[in-house]
């Protein structure tokens, strides 16, 4: 995502395999056929979820089980289409049903209690919803995307639409809103001691506001400002900040900090998962740097993608360059000019850009996360 990213990329899903090093074979002609088929499986199961999530039809279903007329009724939708999906999601595994040699619509469809973290309990560290609806939003692009790789063009978060910042801000609001305050920060223990004493943070590429509503929410002693350069971002920001009675610790404008002067002003600025989309990363990073008071903590979280390119990757390179193809590369390049990172993001490039900054290095934090990588940027 870029710096106008509205909440970066991806929850903890999924889990990379323990070895990195030991790539898979390629499949064989035959190999690759069915694997194909099972991902075009997976793109119409994708389509279910993300139907299932914008209907209501889960969370209905999680109240209690239901035919089809009863979700229909519940949910004002239509009996025919929620019969359809009822039956779908039974096949793909993702309802029970009592009685397969039960009439159409006498049959009662379960969601499994097992299933509920997943598709319906927004804060819950599993939930992974929102994940269906990115792939939705980025994938529709396709046959815009098709002309921007001819002509080297971008699209960007705007051309994207509401859809895709909505499932980018669902995404990831379960990490800010807990493992964040309740792992990472605590586990920095100079951050963790300075924002207990009323520290003041600066969240740039803020997005919906989740991170910075997380440390405020987890740190009520600590002020936030956010920043972004997507107006809409903002907005909903300024909302979820009311919502969640934060409005007075945390507060957005939108800005492009790579050309705001710097006040030293900040205890801790902070990049979560939004280096990788800017056109420019060098001189927000170089303005991070003008920000921060001398003795506090400029931190950059982004996607724990492979120290080098080897192929075949695992899952995580696999995800992270589909989100690059659909997303975070066209976006980047959006802007001109635009050094074009991707999704992928690899340590050493990060490192450039800080040094480019005027930072002496950077340092990986020991801080355990599936898809994120903590980055602390070393004061020149």
């Amino acid at each position: 995502m870029t710096q106008a990213d509205p909440s970066r990329t991806v929850p903890s899903h999924p889990r990379p395999p323990e070895q990195r090093a030991a790539s898979p074979e390629p499949p064989s002609g035959g190999a690759l056929g069915d694997r194909l088929v099972a991902a075009v499986i997976g793109a119409f199961e994708t389509a279910a979820v993300d139907l299932g999530a914008r209907l209501g039809w889960y969370r209905a279903l999680a109240d209690a089980a239901a035919t089809p007329p009863e979700l229909a009724a519940r949910t004002g939708s239509d009996a025919r289409y929620a019969r359809e999906w009822l039956e779908q999601q039974a096949v793909a595994g993702y309802l029970t049903v009592d009685d397969v040699a039960a009439a159409p619509d006498v049959r009662r469809y379960t969601l499994p209690e097992e299933h509920r973290a997943v598709l319906v309990d927004e804060l819950d560290p599993a939930f992974a919803a929102p994940l269906a609806r990115a792939a939705m939003a980025f994938t529709r692009n396709v046959p815009r995307l098709a002309e921007v790789y001819r002509t080297g063009d971008g699209l960007s978060w705007a051309e994207m639409g509401s859809d895709a910042r909505e499932a980018q801000a669902g995404a990831n609001r379960p990490f800010f809103a807990g493992p964040l305050v309740t792992e990472v920060l605590p586990a920095i223990p100079a951050v963790d001691a300075v924002l207990r004493a009323g520290g003041r943070v600066a969240d740039v590429g803020c997005g919906f506001g989740w991170s910075a509503l997380g440390i405020a929410g987890g740190y009520p002693a600590a002020r936030v400002d956010g920043f972004d350069v997507d107006a809409p971002s903002i907005e909903a920001a300024r909302r979820n900040a009311v919502d969640a009675g934060l409005d007075g610790r945390a507060r957005f404008t939108v800005a492009d900090v790579g050309t705001l002067a710097g006040e030293r002003a900040y205890d801790l600025v902070a990049a979560f998962e939004c280096v990788h989309d800017m056109p420019d990363p060098v001189a927000v990073l170089a303005a991070m740097r003008a920000m921060v008071r001398p003795g506090g903590t400029v931190l950059v979280v982004d996607e724990k993608v492979a120290d080098t390119f080897t192929a075949p990757g695992d899952e995580v390179e696999r995800l992270m360059y589909g989100y690059s193809l659909t997303c975070c590369l066209p976006d980047g390049r959006s802007t001109t000019p635009s050094v074009a990172t991707g999704t992928v993001m690899r340590p050493a490039v990060l490192e450039g850009y800080a040094r480019a900054a005027g930072f002496s290095g950077l340092e990986v934090l020991p801080v355990e996360h599936d898809v994120f990588r903590f980055y602390r940027l070393v004061h020149g």
